[in-house]
């Protein structure tokens, strides 16, 4: 298969509201264990940091793939997935770009359950995404950056649906 054939896309956590967030949450932590040794034990302020770190190192490290190709769609959300999630294009009944609500439809960003049978959706940020519908009625929405790209590679493989 030529390298022109395959849309490939990796998304990161790259927010800077988040990062602050994060950083904040570090911080306040920081200053509780200068400030309030006395107060805590040292496992409850290890554990308090302990766990700051993690959620600091697992927003850095998320990661969303999608490779789509004439064959179908590949998607992961490392480290949740390790490996791709395939889905061929013969069980994909529609393939669209479309605007959605984040919050509204699917309560947030990451690996997400639809509200109201809006099905599944692998998202980082933004508000634009790849709609999937299967044969078996089930969703699946892959949010992406790259929307005009997209719409180009299926046109060209004719693969969309409007």
């Amino acid at each position: 298969m030529k390298e022109s054939s395959v849309f490939y896309e990796k998304q990161r956590f790259r927010q800077w509201w988040l990062w602050l967030i994060i950083i904040f949450a570090i911080g306040f932590t920081v200053y509780n264990y200068i400030e309030n040794k006395q107060y805590f034990s040292s496992g409850e302020l290890i554990a308090s940091f302990a766990v700051t770190a993690i959620v600091f190192i697992l927003f850095f490290i998320i990661k969303l793939e999608t490779k789509i190709d004439e064959l179908g769609i590949r998607v992961r959300l490392f480290p949740f997935h390790l490996q791709f999630k395939y889905f061929p294009w013969k069980t994909i009944q529609k393939a669209y770009i479309r605007e959605y609500s984040p919050i509204g439809e699917y309560g947030g960003w990451g690996l997400r359950i639809g509200l109201f049978g809006k099905g599944k959706a692998y998202n980082i940020s933004g508000n634009i995404g790849l709609q999937l519908v299967f044969k078996d009625s089930k969703k699946l929405l892959i949010g992406t950056q790259k929307y005009e790209e997209i719409r180009f590679f299926l046109e060209k493989i004719n693969n969309i649906q409007r």
